[in-house]
């Protein structure tokens, strides 16, 4: 009988000498590739060992934990003018802590990614919640502008990283071809956070002070993090590999404890890093070829998306008369909009990588961690449907500032903005996904630097934002959004039809200079 680690080293063998043909040979097709490496594939190690309950309550766990980040942002919102009166100061310079917060928002991750890489994702997340606790305390008790700039800051750097370490821990326990939806779900509270800040912001700046503002993101931090302590177990695996090795005694939690102990111990899922945390990593990854086009189109759709919050409370409060309240009440659709996206985007997204495995491979006969070939076109696999999705983005963000422009019905514009929230997230899923598909060998380091695009661009965007709407209006403003995100469409095409071989050769650069040490 053929031992696992023999099995395991066939299958590898095999997938590599497809590799190298499909990169030393140009006019091999990695489509083709890729059906030998399926059909061929031994019994291999599960991917994951993790059962489907533990998946759910994984991903709903870092789905909560998620949203400290985009509430510790647009909660603020409401409460800017009254900031700006207590502290004896302009809007304008309030709206500063607002570009400041997003340029630490981009930078943040950076450090957090590449140590959940390394040294696993508990440890960074007991981290980031750390810092934000103790920011949030002290912007609550302070009283000075100086001190709200710079902690602003703090705060930022410590939440900003929960979002990049989600996507890591759904790249830890999921395979390509159920990575969307788990993606979807655990992106819900990045999403559906900008949507429930203002309404949470809005009550407490009306009812208890902008302090409580404060208070509140420090409790819920408290409770994510205990959240974290208690239940949420290690995925990494650079430290636990398939979930079957045991993580160091201290960052053990009770959900470990109560698991079965009859798993095998399965030491060659194991990646072992040996490197130390390096916060240069992430932008590494910017400058690669086929990473960096799908970072910059997903940094132009994020700062797009950002223009369309951003302006939405002026908006209203001109054009409809809105209080602080009700402007709250209107960011619902949004979010309600974005957790539909897991059940239209989510479930396209891996219905079509299963429509292309079973295309590449129609006899269907596949190990569990064969279809993580490299010699698989997933980027076409992703981008089938990322591609539409960011055309019906531009459509309903074109109509959405129309309706406006125009001060139809109110249901007009709130109805647009259920459209608007449900394309654009299901857009950021297709490229969170594949930007992890891509660099499964470091998915923290990767999604840190998703983060750093994407919230870069979007502080740039924040300067000129409402001068834009100002000087054009919210209709034509909108359409110069939608006509970017067209624009810069040859960026998704280039990647599906070169992305492969660019990844190939990026790959054998990297093996060829592992073997030169």
């Amino acid at each position: 009988m053929q031992q696992p680690s023999a099995t395991l080293a066939s299958t590898t063998t095999q997938a590599q000498q497809n590799h190298e043909d499909a990169t030393s040979n140009p006019n091999v097709d990695a489509e083709k590739t890729v059906g030998t490496v399926l059909a061929g594939a031994d019994p291999e190690p599960p991917f994951s060992v993790f059962t489907l309950t533990e998946k759910k309550l994984i991903v709903l766990t870092i789905s909560f934990i998620g949203l400290v980040s985009p509430l510790s942002g647009s909660i603020y919102f409401p409460a800017i003018n009254t900031l700006a009166k207590d502290l004896h100061v302009s809007t304008s310079d309030i709206n500063l802590t607002v570009t400041t917060y997003l340029i630490f928002q981009a930078i943040g991750p950076t450090l957090f990614g590449n140590l959940s890489d390394i040294h696993g994702r508990r440890p960074a997340y007991i981290s980031c919640l750390t810092v934000s606790i103790a920011a949030n305390v002290a912007l609550a008790c302070q009283r000075s502008y100086p001190a709200l700039l710079v902690l602003r800051c703090v705060q930022s750097s410590g939440s900003a990283a929960t979002v990049a370490l989600g996507q890591a821990v759904v790249a830890d326990v999921s395979t390509r071809a159920e990575r969307g939806k788990w993606v979807a779900y655990a992106g819900m509270g990045m999403m559906i956070g900008p949507a429930l800040g203002p309404l949470i912001g809005g009550l407490l700046d009306a009812y208890l002070g902008w302090p409580s503002i404060f208070w509140f993101l420090a409790i819920f931090s408290a409770a994510m993090l205990a959240v974290t302590l208690c239940l949420l177990p290690e995925t990494c695996r650079a430290v636990v590999g398939n979930g079957s090795l045991p993580p160091q005694k201290w960052n053990r939690t009770l959900l470990s404890c109560l698991r079965k102990k009859d798993i095998a111990e399965q030491t060659n899922t194991l990646q072992r890093a040996t490197k130390r945390p390096n916060p240069i990593s992430s932008l590494l990854i910017i400058f690669k070829k086929e990473d960096g086009l799908i970072l910059l189109y997903g940094a132009f759709l994020y700062a797009g998306f950002y223009i369309v919050l951003i302006t939405l409370t002026d908006q209203l409060s001109q054009h409809y008369g809105l209080n602080t309240v009700q402007i709250g009440l209107s960011y619902l659709p949004f979010g309600v909009g974005c957790m539909a996206s897991r059940f239209s985007i989510g479930v396209l997204l891996d219905r079509n990588y299963k429509r292309l495995v079973r295309q590449l491979n129609p006899s269907g006969e596949s190990g569990p961690n064969a279809r993580e070939s490299d010699a698989f076109p997933i980027e076409k696999a992703r981008l089938q449907i990322g591609i539409p999705a960011v055309l019906a983005s531009a459509i309903v963000t074109i109509t959405y500032g129309w309706v406006l422009y125009y001060k139809t019905s109110l249901a007009g514009p709130l109805i647009m903005l259920f459209f608007v929230g449900n394309f654009t997230t299901g857009a950021f899923n297709v490229f969170g996904t594949l930007i992890v598909d891509i660099n499964l060998h470091q998915p923290g380091t990767a999604a840190a630097a998703n983060n750093l695009a994407r919230c870069g661009m979007g502080a740039a965007f924040t300067a000129f934002a409402q001068p834009l709407v100002n000087a054009i209006g919210i209709g034509w403003a909108s359409v110069a959004v939608a006509f970017l995100w067209v624009l810069a469409t040859p960026c998704l095409f280039a990647v599906m039809r070169w992305g492969p071989k660019w990844r190939a050769a990026e790959k054998l650069k990297l093996e060829q200079r592992t073997s030169k040490k």
